[in-house]
């Protein structure tokens, strides 16, 4: 029987480049040339990068009103529950529903909730913790955060063909182009 052959399959292809606006300008004409499947790496933010990858805006601001708007109700009825229903006390002749003072309470749970819900979708969304990325395989990479710019195109991208991908890459004038090995 003859044993199969198997390939080395890459991750994708790194570019390194010398600044952000390079890194800006690469990722547009990489957008505008059909690649999808890409990812860049900056030590600094760069203006409009995200734009340049093509990614859509966040869900994040709707994961947090729901958790505020959760917290806020969770608080408020707590306290309604515990002052209506089950010790319904008359101190003072006020009322058993006295909204006004529930206010502190509540809007301390809408915060709570809120910025619990910020972290936790923050993280989700993120895909984090992932202390394991093919990116790392690269030694260039260390650079990444502390003076490098960084275009990664994946090979899950339809458009990916390593020989064309790498020409490319190597048309948009990097520092350098590397696999990236899973």
């Amino acid at each position: 029987m003859i044993p199969a052959v198997q390939t080395e399959t890459v991750y994708g292809l790194m570019a390194e480049f010398d600044s952000g606006d390079a890194l800006r300008s690469a990722a547009e004409r990489a957008y505008q040339a059909g690649y999808r499947a890409m990812d860049a790496y900056s030590h600094i933010a760069v203006h409009g990068l995200a734009e340049a990858l093509g990614n859509k805006p966040t869900r994040l601001p709707v994961i947090v009103f729901f958790c505020g708007a959760a917290g806020g109700f969770s608080g408020f009825f707590m306290q309604y529950i515990a002052n209506v229903w089950h010790y319904p006390l008359n101190i003072g002749g006020r009322p058993f529903n006295s909204w006004p003072s529930f206010i502190p309470i509540t809007f301390e749970l809408t915060v709570l909730f809120a910025s619990l819900g910020a972290v936790i979708g923050m993280l989700a969304l993120s895909r984090l913790p992932q202390p394991y990325h093919p990116v790392f395989n690269v030694d260039r990479f260390e650079r990444a955060s502390i003076d490098g710019f960084f275009l990664c195109i994946e090979s899950g991208d339809p458009q990916f063909d390593v020989a064309k991908t790498r020409s490319f890459l190597q048309g948009l004038k990097p520092k350098g182009v590397y696999e990236v090995q899973p």
